[in-house]
């Protein structure tokens, strides 16, 4: 089975514009991204996709691939979606370029997944151990049925329970995270322009529910990779602090 691996990469991102290229180490965030996603093993191909020339070139110079992507694509799935005609793959990987400690097992597990079990979409899953997690609207929360399966994604603490305090909530009941990578199958992503934005989809602020509303299956994988995605200065600031730690060890 060939596997692509994309990594959408735009450098007009909204609060911290230009992290893609922002210095780690002495490399550039996505350069991070990109070797991690090449200790795959089941990896057929890894592009960068982009709408920019800055970052077309920057990937050049250390012997990357990239394709050129239009600025209108809202999203990362939508800009694979615009190149998937030159995609070898039966399965793709949809990597974001601001993950410079993407878990490259994860990323074969998904395959691997799929390979599996078939679906339409695959996508990791964490648990949940902490209250503050579970009530922070910026961790997306994910309601899944015994065969993996997953039934619907929120920002809100779901499952409910009801007549808990929600700090005893990790204790009775185990919550998953979900993390922002995906996996199509090709015919599936094929599909991706002809379906609506969904009301959920708007409500949300959250891509996969419209593939849910559509009646996609999406079949997750569980990890204990946490993601550690650049979004804010802060975020840059605690990676770079991470990768020292990981380099002196």
């Amino acid at each position: 089975m060939n596997v692509s691996v994309v990594i959408p990469a735009r450098l007009a991102s909204s609060r911290l514009p230009r992290k893609v290229l922002a210095d780690l180490g002495g490399k550039p965030v996505l350069r991070h991204v990109w070797e991690r996603v090449a200790q795959m093993k089941r990896a057929t191909e890894i592009l960068v996709a982009t709408d920019s020339e800055e970052v077309a070139k920057v990937v050049a110079e250390w012997g990357g691939q990239f394709v050129m992507t239009s600025p209108e694509c809202r999203s990362g799935t939508e800009r694979i979606a615009s190149i998937l005609e030159g995609l070898k793959g039966q399965f793709i990987l949809n990597v974001q370029g601001d993950e410079p400690f993407i878990d490259p097992r994860l990323l074969d597990s998904m395959a691997e997944t799929f390979a599996k079990t078939g679906g339409d979409v695959v996508t990791p899953v964490y648990p949940i151990r902490d209250a503050a997690l579970l009530a922070n609207p910026a961790v997306v929360k994910v309601v899944r049925g015994a065969d993996g399966r997953a039934w619907y994604f929120s920002r809100s603490p779901v499952p409910h329970l009801r007549g808990v305090p929600m700090e005893q909530w990790p204790a009775r009941h185990l919550h998953w995270g979900h993390l922002g990578v995906y996996g199509y199958a090709r015919a599936k992503l094929a599909e991706y322009s002809t379906l609506p934005e969904c009301p959920l989809e708007s409500i949300e602020a959250l891509e996969q529910l419209r593939f849910i509303e559509a009646g996609w299956r999406i079949q997750t994988v569980e990890t204990d990779y946490h993601a550690v995605a650049i979004d804010t200065p802060e975020d840059l600031s605690r990676a770079r602090a991470l990768l020292a730690v990981a380099t002196k060890a």
